[in-house]
């Protein structure tokens, strides 16, 4: 028996499509698929089945057709409403040029494939804004600039070797840069709202949380031995998980247990060795260095990508809806990470600036988001694509500072469903060189961030609640993305 169906044919859908915009980033659209359509599938199904099932009582290709479709049809006619589904789908998005930017929204076991008539089904998809692709040629921009001195390097062991001390306890009365032991309590109106039994702090500047930061922490503790009480003021972030104590100014109440402090190891050869096998001081040396370098890059990127887009999104008002900004806040939690990673930052640095971001995190979220619509369509447009090698590079710089093997640390990004994002800081990071290489640059010195913060990984609340970004919110953000040191 010949198969008249060719199971590889592209067919072209007789399809009618509504699409209505309910917003910038919203559309709902909905699909009807001809008769036509849905009965050639259903012969396509059957006549594959006819052709290779065997059915007792008959040889493969002989049972009759009416049997086939009887003791298949259910299965046969889920197979159908799927690929009528995907297909329709794919013909729509090419048809109506629409750039789709999460997994539509429809329930499939709610679909249901007519005895008779037309298939329709419809659904709801987050697209990338129509909008014009601004000027980006010429654009006038800082350059950060640095040469790095031999005292720069030091100050990056010793932040090395910090990491990589031990704690010791102390009787004398902790100073900058010790560190405390202390039960650590939250509370408004004299309610407790939150509480940690143990946490480890170092006396620094400046104490931020998720959702909060207690400035002049090194003023408030400075001096305090076991035993001694410490209180003070700070103000919930608008971004807090909890949104009733957004805005709120809570108590933050420090019961001293210990005091510690930090006991470097030596700059021997063992010690260098068990960082990476180091043969002398001189190799390690130039290791720092390369690494500040990198740090520099990511600044200069950072600077850079801030100032392109602050011109390139004056007209990018877009109304946000708060579902696609909840779904994108962690690719952007990755996006951030990732490069945070691959450019040689400590652990507790990227803890900082991850404080930074989930304090305004719908804000940044929205700033993100704009910011990949553009630099998005300006690789369309120029034809800027990622290739193997630039997965290959991305993978190797974040092992080489992790420790961790290229192959594990690709493994779990693919786990993780991460490699998307990886995808965007790939072809982002093309887009925003190439407008660089085509602007004007003022240098500006560089200053690098001391390491005057102690970022705790927990908020002050717990709950998941995703806020309303205001316009303020985002003046806020970009406030405090671009002053780490405020």
């Amino acid at each position: 028996m010949v198969n008249e169906f060719d199971t590889n044919e592209v067919r072209k859908l007789t399809l009618e499509a509504d699409v209505q915009e309910k917003g910038a980033c919203e559309r709902h659209i909905t699909i009807k698929v001809s008769r036509a359509d849905v009965d050639f599938y259903l012969d396509r199904e059957y006549s594959e089945l006819q052709e290779k099932q065997a059915i007792p009582g008959f040889r493969a290709g002989k049972a009759p057709r009416k049997m086939i479709e009887k003791r298949f049809k259910k299965e046969v006619v889920e197979r159908v409403k799927s690929a009528l589904v995907f297909d329709s789908l794919a013909q729509v998005t090419e048809d109506e040029k629409i750039t789709a930017i999460s997994e539509p929204k429809f329930k499939p076991e709610a679909l249901l494939l007519p005895e008779t008539g037309d298939f329709t089904w419809e659904f709801d998809v987050e697209v990338r804004p129509t909008f014009d692709i601004p000027n980006w040629k010429g654009l006038k921009l800082d350059k950060l600039t640095r040469e790095f001195t031999d005292a720069d390097v030091d100050e990056a062991v010793t932040r090395i070797q910090q990491s990589y001390g031990t704690l010791e306890a102390k009787t004398e009365p902790a100073k900058v840069g010790d560190y405390i032991v202390t039960k650590l309590t939250f509370s408004l109106d004299g309610k407790e709202i939150n509480s940690s039994e143990s946490e480890t702090i170092r006396v620094s500047s400046k104490l931020s949380f998720h959702d909060g930061v207690i400035n002049d922490f090194d003023k408030l503790v400075e001096g305090v031995k076991a035993g001694d009480v410490r209180t003070t003021k700070l103000t919930v972030s608008n971004d807090a998980t909890d949104e009733k104590l957004r805005g709120k100014e809570i108590e933050a109440k420090f019961e001293i247990t210990e005091v510690k402090e930090l006991i470097l190891p030596e700059l021997n050869d063992e010690f260098l060795h068990s960082l990476g096998g180091f043969e002398n001081m001189g190799d390690f040396r130039d290791v720092v260095l390369d690494e500040l370098k990198r740090q520099l890059e990511y600044e200069q990127q950072r600077r850079a990508r801030r100032q392109i887009t602050e011109q390139l999104t004056v007209g990018a008002d877009w109304e946000l809806p708060p579902e696609l900004l909840k779904s994108q806040r962690d690719r952007e939690f990755q996006r951030a990470l990732f490069e945070l990673r691959r450019s040689g930052f400590t652990d507790q640095q990227i803890l900082s600036q991850f404080n930074v971001i989930r304090r305004n995190s719908d804000a940044t979220t929205a700033q993100a988001l704009k910011e990949h619509f553009i630099l998005e369509a300006i690789a369309e447009s120029e034809n800027i694509v990622d290739e193997q090698r630039d997965y290959d590079l991305e993978i190797a710089l974040m092992a080489a500072q992790s420790g961790e093997s290229q192959r594990r640390i690709r493994s779990r990004i693919e786990k993780s469903g991460n490699m998307d994002v990886l995808r965007n800081q790939i072809i982002e990071r093309k887009v925003i060189k190439k407008i660089m290489d085509a602007a004007e640059f003022t240098e500006v010195p560089y200053s690098p961030l001391k390491q005057e913060e102690e970022a705790l990984d927990r908020p002050v609340s717990n709950e998941n609640e995703i806020p309303e970004v205001t316009e303020e919110d985002a003046k806020a953000a970009n406030r405090e993305a671009n002053n780490p040191q405020a």
